[in-house]
């Protein structure tokens, strides 16, 4: 029997899609700055069909509707979307576009937000529905806006100044150095519309987003070295006004669109990657000449200052400790089996939160117990928590935001009292293996993520298993758990970040991983820094990576004899490293624990 929650709401879509004259809608998961994760007023597909994953989308026409997931999500959404009321589909084996080829009706007009969807979406989808002689139809007011009566209305949380000595480099600087990368493209301005990188480009953070200090506003940025901040006015104090200077022109955020009609006769960068069809379509009546190029924060952003470096050392070694407590209280209390998902993720919260220094999680903690682990991206929920057994594997995937870093990380742990399983141990063992092999490597400058990605899963190749998601994604300072434009995954599949050449001060995550259907997951995550490495008789530039991430691995799930003596040794001296930044900072049982688990192999 359907929702009849979700059911009323996708009645009353309908309706105003028939009221609007249009035969469907595609619902993403966005805002106006094409975010990973947005505020809850921009929440409308998990509004809309109870879904609560960070990436999906939907499609609804008048007589059947459909959302669309990618591999971390396919168990997920059967759990929150009523397959009465939506059909699943898996992305990239299908897409919106490629189902609307075949399914919207013959001349069929079919609605988008544009400020909603980047402009090479927007260009193929109208490609498929012109198959059909279809149009794709740019809406004046979101329908689901129109049926979704207590929608939240946008934070109105204060902006902050995010100071120098913690950026490293002062917004002058950026400035400067973004005006001379304008200049270079022959451009007089960029349109920076991506929240991360307007808080990068002006050190500014905001608390707008849960787990991503940002604040919702827009930047253009003159070749001058002068910019304009689009921001609504109640967010902004004496001290940001004191810290942007006379340079920055403060403008209300509900200026931004109408403001793109003054770029009329300019050369404007724009990225097709980060900002949306809106934007362009702005721009283009304006009469402004576009320039397509990446967004000039992105890379500079991703390359980490020395002093950013050093701020995520000390928030790594600060959250390894809080994450050691907790893994010594989850030894105690659960083969208790009294502990459940929600009760050891408020822990864990809790033990960070003890630093005194925690601002927020960097993203909602994965806590899976038994079959839920294996749910890649998995969001408990009161509905779903489970009881975390005796005898049974738990993964937890959890990360925090402090000013001076952005951590994550993951560790599976067997909860006792008996041995794990065979099959488990050679599964975590094997895991381990290729987490090793890509912490280890060492590669030749120029290397992409997308080749280094097979170190990883070589091991899970030769026993004929895989996992479904990318071994790496770049971690911000302070800023988005999820940072362009690194990535270490399969190239397959056209995914951003596979081709980018690995530079000094990159972060990244290191998280291969295996997943059991229906009984458990397994996911061992650390963040690395990639680094030079000096070679003696080197022919050319080198690059290796250094390990930012201390905390114990779960050394009852290893399997000593899978491991070769470099695996060893590498173990050994990570853990080494482990108890000496992570000792210092506990007492009592807890350090028992420690030094029990940071123990040689």
């Amino acid at each position: 029997m359907p929702n009849t929650v979700h059911a009323a709401r996708l009645s009353a879509l309908r309706a105003e899609l028939a009221a609007q004259d249009l035969d469907g809608f595609v619902i993403p998961i966005s805002d106006e700055h094409m975010s990973e994760y947005v505020g809850a007023y921009a929440q409308r597909l998990a509004w809309l069909t109870g879904f609560g994953g960070s990436a999906g989308s939907a499609v609804v026409l008048a007589d059947r509707a459909a959302i669309f997931v990618d591999g971390r999500y396919t168990l997920q959404v059967r759990d929150q979307v009523d397959g009465a009321l939506y059909e699943y589909h898996n992305v990239p084996a299908t897409s919106p576009a490629a189902w609307l080829a075949e399914q919207a009706p013959q001349g069929a007009r079919i609605g988008y937000d544009a400020w909603l969807h980047g402009r090479p979406w927007a260009q193929g989808v109208e490609r498929a529905l012109a198959e059909r002689g279809a149009v794709l139809v740019a809406v004046a007011r979101n329908p689901v806006d129109a049926v979704w009566a207590d929608r939240p209305a946008p934070s109105p949380a204060l902006a902050m100044v995010h100071p120098t000595e913690l950026a490293g480099v002062a917004s002058e600087a950026k400035r400067a150095a973004l005006a001379e990368a304008l200049a270079a493209k022959g451009a007089d301005a960029a349109v920076i519309s991506a929240l991360d990188s307007v808080a990068w480009l002006l050190n500014l953070r905001g608390s707008d987003v849960d787990c991503t200090p940002v604040t919702l506003s827009y930047v253009v940025a003159h070749a001058d070295g002068t910019a304009d901040l689009f921001i609504a006015p109640e967010k902004v104090t004496p001290d940001l006004r004191a810290h942007l200077g006379n340079a920055v022109r403060i403008r209300d955020r509900a200026d931004f669109a109408p403001g793109l009609a003054e770029l009329a006769g300019r050369r404007v960068l724009v990225d097709p990657e980060r900002a949306v069809a809106a934007i362009f379509a702005g721009l283009t009546a304006a009469g402004a000449q576009i320039v397509e190029g990446t967004d000039p924060c992105v890379l500079p952003k991703a390359i980490k200052n020395p002093v950013e470096q050093s701020g995520h050392r000390a928030a790594q070694a600060r959250d390894g400790a809080a994450v050691a407590r907790f893994l010594h209280w989850l030894s105690v209390e659960g083969p208790k089996g009294k502990e459940t998902e929600i009760s050891a993720a408020d822990q864990l919260q809790a033990m960070r939160a003890e630093t005194g220094l925690l601002r927020d999680l960097s993203f909602d903690t994965i806590s899976g117990a038994g079959p839920n682990g294996a749910i890649v991206h998995y969001r408990v929920s009161p509905e779903t928590n489970r009881v975390i057994a005796a005898n049974s594997v738990y993964l937890v995937d959890s990360g925090g935001q402090y000013q001076d870093g952005t951590t994550d990380i993951t560790r599976t742990v067997w909860v006792g009292p008996d041995a794990p399983p065979t099959e488990l141990r050679d599964r975590f063992t094997r895991v381990l293996k290729g987490h090793i092999a890509l912490a280890r490597a060492v590669f030749p400058a120029g290397t992409a993520g997308s080749q280094l990605d097979t170190l990883a899963r070589q091991y899970l190749w030769a026993a004929g298993v895989d996992y479904a998601h990318g071994t790496g994604h770049g971690v911000g300072s302070f800023l988005s758990v999820h940072e362009g434009p690194q990535r270490i995954a399969k190239a397959s599949g056209g995914q951003a970040g596979t081709g980018q050449p690995l530079m000094a001060g990159m972060i990244l995550s290191n998280e291969p991983g295996y997943y059991k259907t229906g009984a458990y997951g397994i996911r061992i995550e650390n963040l690395v820094l990639v680094e030079a490495r000096a070679i003696p008789g080197a022919e050319g530039d080198y690059l290796g990576f250094e390990t930012l991430t201390h905390v114990p691995i779960g050394r009852e799930l290893v399997d000593c004899s899978l491991l070769t003596r470099d695996e060893v040794a590498w173990w050994n001296a990570y853990h080494a490293k482990v108890e000496s930044i992570l000792a210092p900072q506990l007492s009592g049982p807890a350090l028992d624990w420690l030094k029990v688990q940071c123990a040689p192999l």
